[in-house]
């Protein structure tokens, strides 16, 4: 199973505390049920192996899933079924149901901004504004929607951008002096943020493999981009800062290879999705579901 699912698992059924006061009250030792998943408000279905991994560490069987991580849903559809011990079940309910009304959150979100750059080239990517400890489920909830994987840690890919320029230009170092360290360093994929057409022309002769052009109107992606193309003819354009569904459009027809956004992650509507107990479904001590 998925390390970082597991690892998301066990801090989140532990966050609930040692034992569940309220069902060891109400519920009588060795009842079992069974239960449906609802995503009430429909759209992009993600963050299953999350599920999954609450399910088993709470002790349970992972989910009967009606539906597959990327599906498009409608609404109030019935997209798994859990069974097991009910207190259990009730245990693991909220824990399972944060992570995935998360996922098909930003799932369904990127695939709106997927489906808005339908017929070019540009590719929706994700950034690092995820939330603290949670990465693993936002990139896999963005790549759920048709998302692409950009960076996902700072260890691998070099991305120099304004404060990284800002104390090059203090220590008068060379941006082309950087790249090729990074490169001996094993690094392949060199991503430079450019401000101006200055430090376009600087980063392409310095080799770098893809330009962000940071809060840059469409207009302006494109003249940078025929700009850089010229220079670099293989380097990759990344449009970032200020895309929204109302724009994404045009940066895609500008000529950006990429867009990032931020605000599938950080600014993510949660999706409405329900852990419905079948009444009059469990039995006591029968071992049976």
């Amino acid at each position: 199973m998925n390390e970082d699912a597991v690892r998301i698992a066990r801090e989140a059924l532990a966050e609930d505390g040692a034992r569940d006061i309220t069902s060891d009250v109400c519920i009588p030792a060795g009842a079992r049920g069974e239960a449906r998943i609802e995503f009430r408000t429909g759209g992009v279905v993600a963050g299953c192996d999350y599920a999954d991994a609450v399910m088993t560490e709470a002790g349970l069987d992972p989910v009967r899933w009606l539906a597959r991580e990327g599906d498009v849903v409608g609404a109030h559809s019935v997209i798994g079924e859990v069974a097991g011990d009910l207190k259990a079940l009730l245990r693991a309910e909220r824990p399972l149901l944060n992570l995935l009304q998360r996922a098909t959150g930003i799932a369904t979100a990127t695939r709106a901004y997927v489906d808005a750059v339908s017929g070019t080239k540009c590719r929706v990517l994700h950034t690092r504004k995820t939330a603290p400890g949670l990465r693993g489920l936002d990139i896999a909830s963005v790549l759920a929607g048709g998302g692409t994987l950009h960076r996902t840690d700072l260890a691998t890919t070099v991305m120099v951008k304004d404060n990284h320029w800002a104390q090059l230009r203090v220590a008068s170092r060379e941006l082309r002096e950087v790249l090729s360290a990074a490169r001996r360093l094993g690094a392949s994929a060199l991503f430079v943020e450019v401000e101006s057409l200055e430090q376009l022309d600087e980063a392409c002769a310095a080799g770098a493999t893809r330009l962000l052009v940071d809060n840059q109107s469409p207009a302006t992606v494109q003249v940078w981009g025929t700009q850089a193309r010229r220079l670099s003819p293989e380097i990759e354009i990344e449009a970032t800062g200020g895309i929204t569904l109302a724009n994404v459009r045009a940066y895609a027809d500008a000529g950006a290879d990429f867009v990032s956004i931020g605000a599938l992650t950080h600014s993510v509507v949660a999706g409405d999705v329900a852990l419905e107990v079948g009444r009059g479904k469990w039995e006591v001590g029968s071992g049976t579901e």
